[in-house]
């Protein structure tokens, strides 16, 4: 049975015209809007602090264009939802959410735009080679949205979910939790009233969506501390008067130009823009995956093909960050987020950008308020892995999520070197390795986690299932993609890691022969006669 078969239908509401808005929608609007709404805030810091972009350009210039493109991307998605709902005649239907993607916010920053702009001194030049990254990895998802049907067939739900739940683990929750903790009189207080509402039922007075409980509580908790010079939040008069600075009202303008402009750097970008192509490739499959599992059925292509149309007109607009179905679809769904929610974040987002609003929500709005709503979502995306899949198939989701896990650490001890000005390399891997920090091993398993984690994920499902040629076809599809660098390395290559490519090769073969082996499927399980005990192992 196909999963479009497996969605239940209302006959008697097949082409009914759907409720566009509903009390549910409050909440996934307060809980997907501040989801984004920190993605713009960590976006606008990047691009002011980080890339030192002059004003005109972040306001007037980029944050239009973002602006509109997330408006387009959320639109075309509650369109899409409509659709299913129309055609399926069910009142439970939740639009996909998207919005910026973050990993590829940090990597256009740091990898493409921090080094360009360092290296020629001129950051506009940095923002143009970001434009051209955007660019190339936009038709990769136009192009990939054709094959990506073909790969969630033959690829099982554990190990899509499972390479989700280590993103949604390691990069979604973990620094919530740790934001949290940091904070813990703003953060947990605002955690437990999310907590009891999304996870325990509990109702707040004339239905007051709990995510903005949250931010209310947060809020004065962090103003009323601020008065009595206890300063948790980090809030500050000064840095509301300095926000009114950053008003106006831009509306996005063409920047095809800059983007020509950004073409000479392109040997630089292609290293970067064709994997992450390919992980955003993946990492849309297993939202739609996701999606599926929580009862809406999406077409992966029309997506896939979304994401790449909106994300291309966003770069010509001037752009230089990336649209993405997000993570958590089954969460937004949970708490009541149907078709309106979607359209009501698209029209929140021009508002904030095209306006300016978004420096004066920075200074008023403790960040901590908001970090448990990203917690709840990486908890809930994690135990789904495990609450939509045959339970035998837990190993595979642990192996899934690993590498992850891995990229994670990395990221972390880099950081942390960076800002003692060293690295790895100039430490020395034994010195690490004798405190216990096996740093090669974190880079060459995390090296492209997301087709790691499916491809480990895929392989321990198909084993656990005795069915060897399928797991051999999937470590050999391991050999190949590790050989060019798209897993278990830092850029695409040749032989880029030939060591693992070689393994993944030798595991293909003792697969294969495995599934020659009748022996293994066939032979007969040898029991003890009643009343013996088994031999201890030796």
């Amino acid at each position: 049975m196909s999963a479009s078969e497996m969605i239940p239908i209302s006959p008697s509401r097949i082409g009914m015209r759907p409720t566009l808005w509903t009390r549910g929608d409050w909440n996934a609007l307060f809980g997907f809007g501040t989801n984004i709404l920190v993605n713009m805030l960590v976006l606008t810091g990047l691009l002011q602090f980080v890339l030192k972009m002059p004003p005109e350009i972040v306001f007037g210039r980029i944050l239009p264009a973002v602006g509109l493109m997330m408006f387009l991307s959320t639109s075309y998605y509650a369109w899409l939802g409509y659709q299913l709902a129309k055609k399926t005649g069910r009142d439970d239907v939740c639009a996909l959410p998207s919005g910026i993607s973050v990993p590829h916010m940090f990597v256009v920053t740091f990898v493409i735009m921090l080094p360009i702009g360092a290296a020629t001194g001129d950051p506009i030049q940095g923002w143009e080679a970001g434009l051209v990254w955007v660019f190339f990895q936009s038709f990769i998802l136009m192009i990939g949205g054709f094959v990506a049907p073909w790969i969630r067939r033959i690829t099982p739900r554990a190990a899509l979910l499972g390479t989700l739940a280590g993103v949604s683990i390691a990069f979604i929750a973990m620094r919530p939790a740790f934001e949290i903790f940091t904070t813990p009189v703003i953060g947990l207080t605002c955690f437990a009233i999310i907590m009891v509402s999304w996870f325990g039922g509990v109702k707040y007075p004339k239905g007051i969506p709990a995510g903005l409980v949250a931010i209310a509580v947060g809020m004065i908790i962090a103003w009323g501390s601020t008065a009595l010079g206890l300063n948790y939040g980090g809030m500050s008069v000064d840095k509301v008067g300095a926000a009114f600075s950053s008003f106006g009202f831009s509306v996005p303008l063409p920047a095809v130009d800059h983007v020509f402009h950004g073409f000479k750097y392109l040997g630089v970008i292609l290293v970067t823009a064709i994997p992450f192509g390919i992980y955003d490739l993946v990492e849309a499959m297993d939202n739609v995956e996701s999606a599926e599992a929580a009862g809406d059925h999406y077409p992966t292509t029309r997506v896939l093909t979304a994401d790449g149309v909106v994300s291309l007109i966003g770069c010509l607009m001037g752009n230089p960050f990336i649209n993405a179905v997000y993570i958590g679809h089954p969460g937004w769904k949970s708490m009541g987020g149907r078709i309106g929610y979607s359209v009501a974040t698209g029209l929140m987002v021009i508002v904030l950008s095209w306006f300016g609003i978004i420096a004066l929500l920075l200074a008023l709005i403790p960040v901590v308020a908001i970090s448990p709503i990203l917690l709840y979502i990486g908890m809930l995306i994690g135990a789904q892995a495990f609450q939509t899949t045959p339970s035998k198939h837990a190993p595979a989701i642990v192996l899934a999520l690993s590498p992850h896990l891995a990229a994670w650490a990395k990221l972390l001890i880099d950081n942390s070197l960076a800002v003692a000005g060293t690295s790895a390399a100039a430490l020395g891997l034994d010195k690490l390795g004798a405190v216990g920090v096996l740093y090669h091993g974190l880079e060459v398993m995390g090296g492209g986690a997301i087709l790691v984690g499916l491809v480990l994920g895929a392989i321990a499902v198909f084993v656990v299932e005795r069915q060897f040629v399928q797991a051999s076809a999937f470590a050999l599809a391991g050999a190949v993609l590790t050989f060019f660098g798209f897993m278990h390395g830092e850029t695409v290559g040749f032989a880029v890691t030939p060591g693992v490519s070689v393994a993944y090769l030798i595991v293909a073969g003792f697969l294969f022969v495995c599934s020659r082996m009748e022996v293994t499927a066939s032979a007969p399980v040898e029991t003890l006669p009643e009343g013996a005990q088994p031999a201890p192992a030796e």
